[in-house]
């Protein structure tokens, strides 16, 4: 069954206007009157709904069954990237959305290639949330994750609470990490975790001293060394091996 994010309150019996967007999704997916589809809005589980009328413009439903689906894993976790070349942040973040990710903060380091500001990076910040979204519709997640926008990975640090809350986790991908992945808990943290991967050219020894200044871990990844869109896809895949995500 398609499924479709909609920005607005669903409830059943409603008959609704699906936005512009999904009208056109629907039309290339040569969906019918009486064809069923599944919707969701981002704050947990979805609805079962028919499709009742089309015209060229719009599409109407009537919001059916509501199903308390919810494919979150049993911790919250932020992937802080630094931000990658060409399209390799686009299928980061659509493979870190499929992995459990629930949040992402976009960073630029000393290292950067990508460098991005003012209506670039809000252009940019926007058009990773639409991958956000057409990966929670295909992969079943019921929970929008946010796309933060664009920061410097210092200014960032200095935004942070000087030390992590109870039960808060914070991790420094670095291959230069003394501490091996097997040291982490066997279970997950009661808070928030957060794992932070450098860009292309990796963290500087001062910016990773400077996370390490505020509370972050540094962790290997083993004797290779993983490119950026390669390390934070691996450290979610192994601990939603670990911490029961799969």
């Amino acid at each position: 069954m398609p499924r479709f994010f909609v920005a607005t309150p669903l409830q059943s019996g409603d008959v609704v206007t699906l936005p512009d967007e999904v009208t056109r999704h629907v039309q290339v997916l040569r969906l019918q009157p009486g064809d069923r589809i599944a919707l969701f809005n981002g704050t947990g589980g979805e609805y079962s709904a028919e499709i009742v009328d089309m015209e060229r413009r719009d599409t109407k439903v009537r919001v059916d069954t509501f199903v308390d689906i919810d494919c979150e894993p049993p911790y919250r976790l932020t992937l802080a990237q630094g931000i990658a070349g060409n399209d390799k942040m686009d299928w980061l973040i659509e493979k870190a959305v499929e992995l459990g990710a629930a949040s992402f903060v976009p960073l630029t380091a000393s290292r950067s290639v990508v460098r991005l500001s003012g209506e670039r990076a809000v252009r940019r910040q926007a058009h990773w949330q639409r991958i956000v979204q057409a990966s929670c519709e295909q992969c079943g997640r019921n929970r929008m994750p946010e796309v933060a926008a664009p920061r410097e990975l210092g200014a960032w640090l200095d935004s942070m609470p000087a030390a992590p809350a109870q039960g808060e986790l914070r991790v420094l991908l670095s291959p230069r990490a003394s501490v091996p992945f097997s040291s982490l808990p066997a279970d997950p943290p009661g808070g928030e975790i957060t794992v932070l991967v450098g860009p292309e050219g990796g963290l500087s020894s001062q910016e990773e001293a400077a996370a390490l200044a505020c509370g972050f871990v540094a962790l290997g990844l083993g004797p290779r060394v993983l490119r950026t869109e390669t390390a934070g896809i691996a450290v979610l895949s192994a601990l939603a091996a670990r911490w029961g995500g799969w």
